[in-house]
């Protein structure tokens, strides 16, 4: 079995999925960093990441399109998503449908903290 279990962030800034990355690194996930929503979907259909750190604002699919194939998809049922925005309306109604919603700007502690903690929930 992995030791490291396989966390997605897909996210279009490049300096957000560099800190996302890292911080998820140093919590004990092994990391792929996604820059599209339609590479996403892609990626979902052939993986069972143990955790998507979700950007909301992506580029040909949106994040709301990707959460709910997750939430649809019997196969990624126990995968964790943290919504990472910073439309705190929109934070406000995902809120119930996620392991996390963590509103932009990100600290590296803040998401390597909380990832942490989802880690040892992980096993």
């Amino acid at each position: 079995m992995n030791d490291n279990p396989l966390a997605l962030v897909v996210e279009d800034d490049p300096d957000a999925a560099s800190i996302f990355s890292q911080a998820l690194k140093a919590a004990g996930f092994k990391v792929e960093i996604i820059g599209a929503g339609d590479k996403a979907l892609e990626r979902l259909t052939v993986t069972t990441p143990a955790l998507v750190a979700l950007d909301m604002h992506l580029p040909h699919v949106a994040g709301p399109d990707i959460l709910r194939y997750i939430h649809a998809e019997p196969r990624l049922a126990e995968t964790q998503v943290i919504i990472t925005t910073a439309d705190s309306s929109m934070a406000d109604t995902l809120h119930d449908q996620v392991a996390l919603v963590l509103l932009k700007p990100i600290s590296y502690s803040q998401l390597r903290d909380m990832a942490k903690r989802l880690r040892s929930m992980i096993g």
